[in-house]
């Protein structure tokens, strides 16, 4: 399975805002994310809002998709123009196809509790959710502390040295 491209309306591209910006954007909206997960892993074991389960059930697969595929077609090819960032640029769409799969299993779980299953293995499912979390937390520091600082600079002219 492969991250989906982004579509024209998606994120301020389109608009003409730097990528830095949507990349900024895309990672409020993670972290936004993150954080309703930690916070139903919190109820655990008891009363898990089902409707939250089902919210982001609704939501977290389109907006990884959306985020990834952005970073994919404009922000990664920019900065994997050196040997380094080339390697880094595999490192990071690795990861997103192993966040997608993880997504993928986090919804569907979320899917099965908010349509009334219950949670039989508490301490299972609230792994997951902070495994899923804590890696996405992870990867999203990783691209600020490497990835965006990079973005700032303007890339080498041809020809010139």
């Amino acid at each position: 399975m492969t991250s989906a491209r982004p579509r024209q309306d998606d994120g301020a591209a389109a608009a003409g805002f730097p990528p830095r910006i949507d990349m900024e954007r895309g990672h409020r909206r993670l972290l936004q994310a993150c954080d309703a997960l930690e916070a139903l892993a919190d109820q655990l074991p008891g009363d898990v809002d089902r409707l939250g389960c089902l919210m982001l059930a609704g939501t977290l697969i389109p907006l990884l998709d959306a985020c990834h595929g952005f970073e994919e077609a404009v922000v990664l090819p920019a900065f994997g123009r050196t040997e380094r960032g080339a390697a880094i640029c595999a490192r990071l769409t690795a990861e997103h196809l192993q966040d997608r799969c993880a997504a993928e299993d986090l919804t569907e779980a979320l899917l099965a509790h908010g349509h009334g299953r219950l949670i039989t293995n508490a301490e299972a499912f609230g792994y997951m959710l902070r495994g899923f979390f804590d890696s996405m937390r992870r990867h999203i520091a990783f691209e600020r502390d490497h990835v965006l600082p990079a973005l700032e600079t303007p890339p080498p002219r041809e020809g010139l040295a």
